[in-house]
């Protein structure tokens, strides 16, 4: 069984040790976001990239995708306080995004894919909105003990993920760390 994020900690997703260890806007940039992307926030939780996302890229949509009715009623709130009108809120299933195939040019994933039980077919699902050439960002914990977290048998590997993604046609073109809690991996779709 999957470790799931309780909705009921969703203050946990935005507070000081977050933004000195994934900082939005930087680590979006880092992770190469460009003015021009549609977006996707999969697993958008209470919006934490998808509002600095959507204001990096301006007129393009940025899709918040969660599972969660009551995490997507925290980025209405907050898409609404931050005067942005290029949120699509999407409630999803685990395995069925809701939105139209190739719809997007960069896909984010933040510490979600130790949530999944179908690893393959949420990846799977998550390509099939990738247009060809676009990316998928994913930062997950790091596969070992640390202050915070789930625990260390539900994390799953940079290196298992890219095997993974290698499967289904994504060339892994960086890797990168955010402290010693997360890693960063950004696929480019072929």
């Amino acid at each position: 069984m999957a470790h799931k994020f309780n909705p009921n900690n969703k203050k946990k997703l935005d507070n000081e040790w977050r933004r000195e260890n994934l900082p939005p806007v930087e680590t979006l940039e880092k992770l190469g976001l460009k003015p021009d992307d549609v977006f996707a926030d999969i697993g958008s939780g209470i919006g934490y990239f998808t509002i600095p996302a959507a204001k990096l890229i301006g007129n393009n949509s940025a899709y918040a995708l969660d599972t969660s009715p009551e995490m997507l009623a925290e980025v209405e709130l907050r898409s609404k306080a931050a005067g942005l009108n290029n949120i699509k809120i999407v409630k999803t299933e685990e395995l069925d995004l809701m939105i139209p195939d190739e719809s997007v040019s960069f896909g984010l994933m933040v510490n979600v894919i130790h949530e999944i039980v179908d690893k393959n077919q949420f990846l799977e699902e998550s390509s099939r909105i990738i247009k060809p050439g676009g990316k998928l960002a994913i930062i997950d914990w790091e596969k070992g003990e640390t202050e915070m977290g789930p625990p260390v048998d539900h994390r799953i590997s940079s290196n298992e993920l890219t095997a993974m993604l290698k499967e289904i046609d994504f060339d892994c073109q960086e890797t990168m760390t955010f402290t010693e809690n997360f890693y960063g991996l950004v696929f480019s779709k072929k």
